[in-house]
């Protein structure tokens, strides 16, 4: 299951990317994604970058972590031109 960070995040990830998480929520669910380990996160929190095509076929990077059974979503946004680049090669 996953949740979002809380509504004004949610607003703000709406305002900043134009990404709602209730459509970055539904790549999470594709086994096939591109994931890998931010290491430039926090050292508390792991954070993990996943890089899959949505519904309409945009390429989104979503940033989430788990927190017990769930996965908090952090941010979405769609991808740049070098990551869909690398998300085509896989």
């Amino acid at each position: 299951m996953w949740r979002s960070s809380g509504i004004q995040k949610a607003a703000s990830n709406i305002e900043k990317h134009g990404v709602r998480f209730s459509d970055a929520a539904t790549v999470l669910e594709d086994g096939m994604a591109m994931t890998v380990l931010d290491d430039e996160s926090d050292p508390s929190e792991q954070r993990l970058v996943l890089l899959e095509a949505d519904a309409s076929g945009s390429i989104l990077v979503v940033v989430y972590t788990w927190r017990g059974n769930d996965i908090r979503l952090i941010s979405a946004r769609r991808a740049e031109p070098r990551e869909r680049e690398e998300y085509e090669k896989q």
